[in-house]
């Protein structure tokens, strides 16, 4: 793992609201992060090859369109297909709680909701990481 933790925040599908993406890559980038974003409007595929690409530790994905057992899913099995499981997935926005269980019995770290302070996930990604470096 690099020096500086390096995230990518994704914004996969077609939901066009990424105020809250900006504003989780911002909070990143000033807790001293190197981050990487997408844009929108991007599929597993592409969110993966750029997470390989980028070197990253952390793939955030931001989803507010109701398709996150859809979407988390996948981007875990193509990491899984392409021997990238170090990648470690999080993610945020509008998912039930039941279903962020379900997503993290399937290995997403962390699913932060609506409303949750951006230090809770700084926090969050430094510990992680943290413990993976002294493994």
């Amino acid at each position: 793992m690099s020096e500086k933790i390096r995230v990518l925040v994704a914004k996969p599908g077609l939901d066009g609201h990424d105020r809250g993406a900006k504003v989780v890559a911002t909070a990143f980038r000033d807790a001293g992060f190197e981050v990487i974003y997408t844009g929108l409007h991007q599929t597993a595929e592409m969110i993966v090859d750029a997470a390989i690409q980028e070197d990253v530790d952390i793939l955030s994905l931001s989803v507010l369109s109701g398709a996150h057992m859809t979407i988390f899913p996948r981007v875990l099995e193509l990491l899984k297909e392409r021997g990238a499981e170090e990648i470690h997935v999080i993610g945020g926005g509008i998912i039930p709680r039941e279903d962020a269980k379900q997503l993290e019995a399937l290995g997403v770290g962390a699913i932060f909701g609506p409303g949750t302070p951006t230090g809770e996930a700084i926090e969050y990604v430094r510990t992680y990481c943290a413990g993976r470096k002294q493994a």
